[in-house]
Formats: structure tokens, C-alpha cells, sequence
């Protein structure tokens, strides 16, 4: 079955970075988009970032500059560096597969916490 494992979250100061993988198995992981999202307490669950199969990239504005998604496709897993992390990047974040606009399968989450 489709399994997403995300690894990588903790905390930090702001200024600081992180790299968040993601572990993709059970489906062919380089026919996919996929995406990290996250979700603060008491927000709705955001993009913030997605690359397509074949390594297009797109941000959320409010990490373009600091945020870098990228994959492996021969290791199945994707990434997202977060560098000059703030307070407001704390959230809950998750990996996605992405087909057609909709998110077909979500991790279980990691947390990112960034302290002032």
C-alpha cells in the first residue's frame, strides 16, 4: 500500500535550518507530484511547496527564498530544506502525493517548532 514516512522535524531557533525527507513506497513514486504541506494549531492545512515528476517547482509565498523542495527518484523520497526558519514556520508539516491537483495520500507528519 502507499506509504509516506516523514522524517527530519524538531526544534529550533529562528534562524536556523532543517531538512525534511520524505519516504515514498508502494507506488511509482516518479510518475507523481508530490508535496509538502502544513498546518499550525488552529489553521487550515496549507502547500507550501510541490515539485512535479519531472522536478517543476512551486512556493508558497511566504517561504520563497528560504524553503527548497527537491526529489530523489532513485532513493524515492523527496525534501524540503528550510533555511532562516521564523516563529510562523511552527506547524505540523506533511508529505503528499499529488495527482491532478488533489492530494491522493498524506504522511503522518512531522513537527517543525521554531523558537524565538
Amino acid at each position: 500500500q502507499v506509504q509516506l514516512v516523514e522524517s527530519g522535524g524538531g526544534l529550533v531557533q529562528a534562524g536556523d535550518s532543517l531538512r525534511l525527507s520524505c519516504a515514498a513506497s508502494g507506488f511509482t513514486f516518479d510518475y507523481y507530484t508530490m508535496g509538502w504541506y502544513r498546518q499550525a494549531p488552529g489553521k487550515e492545512r496549507d502547500l507550501v511547496a510541490g515539485i512535479t515528476s519531472g522536478g517543476r517547482t512551486n512556493y508558497a509565498d511566504s517561504v520563497k527564498g528560504r524553503f527548497t523542495i527537491s526529489r530523489d527518484n532513485a532513493k524515492n523520497t523527496v525534501y524540503l530544506q528550510m533555511n532562516s526558519l521564523k516563529p510562523e514556520d511552527t506547524a505540523v508539516y506533511y508529505c503528499s502525493r499529488i495527482r491532478s491537483g488533489t492530494v491522493q495520500a498524506w504522511g503522518q507528519g512531522t513537527q517543525v517548532t521554531v523558537s524565538s
